[in-house]
């Protein structure tokens, strides 16, 4: 039994729902599924979540909704038409419209684009309708899995077929509380995970991931597997294809999760296991990485022979509620890298604190710096990684500020300036995916 999410891509016109529909009747498996809103399509400019988030602004400020709302209205009724529905959509939307006038939260008026969504592909499948209300439970903002697991195998073992709505569920009070963006795939691998499928596939409009940004880098080659580990790291860095709190469901069970495409259901995307025995050809699993970081740099001769200098150093990010990236080190000095968005409003505020705080020799700061993830699990036992990496940044006038390695062994972090991003990244790439 397979568990298989679909992205607003594919759900974001008739076209997209048939091919959905092929997909799901390729595999008897594919038994229970987890839809988002309408995306982006062919006809639509805007996908309904953001539309819907809209009407309920202008509704709490008391302004007319009624011109977006009928943007939602065309596209669930002209899917609907196209398939020749038994279903009335109709009064599915009034009701939706009835609760936005009525002051309903934000969160209700976000998830309704999930919910109207599965209500017509249900419709469409002739499977179960099953509300992720029902099934998906938080405790004070966070999903509670415990109590989640129970009402899915409660419920859902009971239906043979279903369709379910992503996003959302309710919190202590029953009322509706949603997943931040993109958490359709956590209500997806929340029930793979609970029914022990044998695989949690993720539809999208990509086949699987890349090992790295083809805004930066030219017809990139995709993954064949990666290990969670290595996509945490990657996701982390920026690489988002999927959810990356979907993962953690799914790896405590070693339940495998396929990327795919809709368009290209026969790819064969990119396959995320626990852990993986094939050694990558080219060592890099991935390249991602992430702009606008600010470097702290601290100096202070014997600062290793302090015993609470670090924890001070935490303790003055900590009180301005600003979060450490990152915080190389040798024996006397250390730099933290932190956001620009977190640390630019309070900068001179940091760093007056850093200065009475720690008695520091001296103290410089630094824009405009970018860290970019070297990431593959073949890199823990295969000598000169490191070497070609900042070989292949060397050659392109390359400067490096900065670089840290984790202790796991599978990602060097290296930090450049912005300005070099881009080429950097397309720089290590040739360095490890040669032409063959």
């Amino acid at each position: 039994m397979k568990v298989v999410k679909f992205g607003g891509s594919s759900l974001a016109d008739a076209n997209q729902l048939k091919k959905v529909k092929d997909i799901i009747m390729n595999d008897d498996a594919r038994k229970f599924i987890v839809v988002s809103a309408p995306g982006k399509g062919v006809n639509n400019k805007h996908k309904v979540t953001d539309l819907l988030a809209m009407c309920h602004e202008l509704s709490a400020h008391d302004l007319n909704f009624n011109e977006v709302f009928e943007i939602i209205e065309n596209i669930y009724k002209n899917i609907v038409d196209d398939l020749v529905l038994n279903i009335d959509i109709d009064k599915i939307l009034s009701d939706v419209k009835k609760e936005i006038t009525n002051g309903a939260s934000y969160d209700f008026v976000v998830s309704r684009g999930e919910f109207m969504s599965a209500k017509v592909l249900a419709a469409y499948l002739d499977y179960d309708f099953v509300d992720a209300k029902d099934l998906i439970v938080f405790d004070d903002g966070e999903l509670d899995i415990v109590k989640s697991h129970e009402n899915i195998k409660n419920i859902l073992t009971k239906h043979d077929r279903a369709v379910v709505p992503g996003f959302y569920g309710v919190d202590e009070y029953n009322n509706v509380h949603t997943f931040s963006r993109g958490g359709s795939d956590v209500t997806g691998s929340v029930i793979a995970a609970s029914l022990d499928c044998e695989m949690y596939e993720n539809f999208t409009d990509v086949s699987g991931f890349l090992v790295a940004d083809p805004r930066i880098v030219k017809n990139p080659k995709p993954m064949g597997t990666i290990t969670y580990h290595e996509l945490r790291e990657l996701s982390y860095m920026g690489a988002k294809v999927l959810h990356e709190e979907a993962i953690f469901p799914l790896r405590d069970k070693n339940i495998p999760i396929n990327i795919k495409n809709t368009n290209a259901p026969d790819e064969a995307g990119t396959l995320i296991l626990s852990k993986c025995d094939v050694k990558n050809k080219n060592i890099v699993t991935g390249i991602s990485g992430k702009k606008d970081f600010t470097v702290i740099n601290l100096e202070k001769v014997n600062m290793n022979t302090e015993k609470d200098f670090f924890r001070k150093l935490t303790t003055v990010f900590e009180s301005n509620d600003i979060l450490i990236e990152h915080m190389p080190s040798s024996i006397d000095s250390v730099s933290v890298l932190v956001s620009d968005s977190s640390i630019t409003p309070k900068l001179n505020k940091v760093l007056e604190e850093l200065k009475i705080y720690l008695d520091v020799d001296k103290i410089s700061w630094e824009r405009d710096i970018s860290l970019i993830a070297v990431v593959g699990r073949g890199m823990i036992n295969e000598k000169g990684v490191s070497s070609s990496t900042f070989t292949a940044l060397a050659k392109e006038g390359v400067n490096i500020k900065m670089i840290s390695q984790g202790s796991s062994e599978i990602n060097i972090i290296i930090g450049v300036e912005t300005k070099d991003f881009e080429k950097a990244i397309r720089s290590i790439y040739k360095e490890f995916y040669k032409e063959d």
